[in-house]
């Protein structure tokens, strides 16, 4: 199920631009869900993820927002801001 889950994950990923051309967010959307996948079945794109997060603090923020990541929620809570 993983190796489905990564092709799906790059075909969203590669899909993204063609879709971006249509109006509208639409590329977006389909780059965040390819992206998700990605994460969820690849340790590799997840210490990627991680590398980005450390150098770029307010990126993984927003990152972390975007995807509805817990660590996200998590960090929040503690430091006490409302979600």
């Amino acid at each position: 199920m993983r190796p489905l889950l990564f092709g799906c994950g790059w075909l969203l990923v590669l899909l993204a631009p063609l879709v971006g051309l249509l109006p509208g967010p639409g590329g977006l959307f389909v780059f965040a869900l390819g992206a998700a996948l990605l994460l969820e079945s690849s340790p590799r794109a997840k210490r990627f993820y991680v590398r980005i997060k450390r150098r770029w603090p307010r990126l993984g923020d927003w990152l972390d927002w975007g995807l509805r990541r817990p660590s996200w929620k998590r960090r929040q809570a503690r430091l006490g801001s409302a979600c």
